[in-house]
């Protein structure tokens, strides 16, 4: 399957080794779909510090542990929530398709005692209070939008094509996304989307990545809702890769676990 080197929506979210000849045509189409396919190692785990923050200036926060197991077919990711208390046990699970099926996701609530299946209409809900959807926590393929290589321009000193990608869905909850992909890595610096109104919704800025163990590897990422003036940061510490995560990690049982 496609190798993404990405913690989390976030994954929303993202990105990284190929490199374009300058005088090369490149379309849209081509820019997400080398996206998509970065490579990876086929595993990698670490530990995320998820910052809600309103817009009075309050902050709260989560800790979280977080494992992805690359495959060919199928992608799976598994997180879960350490503390605060009231956060503490509940899990959420990911896999995501080669194929371009819809994820499947889970989550295990501890107060209610049973997993949770999340369906095609939850998933434009907001997840345990962020800023990210379940949509994007999980993985869209390529091949579900339209993508028009808009300009190439320079964002935080990064040479970037600028991409928008239109849903080829009629009742997708975002209209549009606008993505700035760095050509001298193929991650996704900054993506912005777009309401069903057109409107400006959230921006998802890449605020700190770096190359571990030969892979790109984004650590930081914010989500932040224009229109609600809210947003969530996202840092990802300690990173492992090729750890020979077991695939019973990737299991409802192992929600249940909380660990």
């Amino acid at each position: 399957m496609k190798h993404k080197s990405t913690p989390f929506i976030l994954s929303l979210l993202l990105m990284i080794l190929m490199i374009q000849p300058l005088n090369a045509e490149i379309t849209g189409k081509q820019i997400m779909e080398d996206v998509y396919n970065n490579p990876t190692g086929d595993d990698m785990q670490g530990e995320l510090t998820m910052t809600l923050t309103n817009k009075q200036g309050e902050s709260r926060v989560r800790t979280l542990k977080q494992y992805i197991k690359y495959g060919d077919e199928m992608d799976k990711k598994i997180m879960f929530f350490m503390a605060p208390a009231d956060v503490r046990g509940t899990s959420f699970m990911n896999w995501s398709y080669a194929d371009g099926r819809d994820d499947d996701q889970w989550i295990y609530l501890p107060a209610l005692k049973r997993t949770k299946r999340i369906s095609s209409d939850g998933k434009s809900d907001y997840f345990m209070g962020s800023d990210f959807t379940y949509d994007d926590l999980g993985d869209r393929h390529p091949g579900e939008d339209t993508h028009t290589l808009l300009r190439e321009e320079t964002l935080d000193g990064k040479a970037c094509w600028v991409v928008e990608s239109i849903p080829k869905e009629e009742d997708y909850m975002y209209s549009k996304t606008i993505t700035w992909v760095m050509k001298d890595n193929y991650l996704g610096l900054r993506r912005e989307f777009y309401d069903e109104d057109g409107d400006l919704l959230k921006i998802l800025t890449i605020h700190k990545f770096d190359n571990i163990d030969g892979f790109w590897t984004i650590l930081e990422t914010e989500m932040k809702n224009v229109q609600k003036d809210h947003k969530t940061n996202m840092a990802f510490n300690n990173v492992q890769i090729n750890q020979g995560i077991p695939d019973s990690r990737f299991t409802e049982r192992s929600m249940t676990l909380g660990r």
